[in-house]
């Protein structure tokens, strides 16, 4: 059994934290990490546009590596989620324009509900 000195130095990570029973080792924390992040994206930007983005991230406490990601993340999603809506929202108007000027002949079992909804109210 290590003391408890030795539980808080890591010497293979250089960094100092406090072990507890279930916690993940942060090497692995670190390799997750690095495999999560294995692809690259660059821009080339203004001074302007990178004092802003360098404020935005320090306001949420953030590094402008993760905010730069999360923000840029956010609009991908919201601009597939607006697609696939406007895509569905094309699709569906096409096909109820179809069903209204076209419309099936009623079926049997479509009469036949409609034979006994009649019976029970009266109608």
């Amino acid at each position: 059994m290590q003391t408890p000195a030795a539980l808080l130095r890591q010497p293979d990570i250089g960094r100092t934290f406090m072990k507890r029973e279930n916690d993940v080792p942060q090497s692995a924390v670190k390799v997750a990490r690095t495999r999560a992040r294995s692809e690259r994206l660059e821009a080339r930007l203004s001074a302007d546009q990178k004092a802003l983005i360098e404020q935005a991230a320090a306001l949420q406490g953030r590094s402008v590596t993760d905010f730069v990601l999360a923000s840029a993340q956010d609009a991908a999603r919201r601009t597939i989620e607006e697609h696939a809506r406007i895509e569905l929202t094309v699709r569906d108007s096409r096909a109820f324009a179809e069903a209204l000027l076209s419309p099936e002949p009623a079926g049997a079992r479509l009469r036949d509900t409609v034979r006994r909804y009649r019976r029970a109210t009266g109608v």
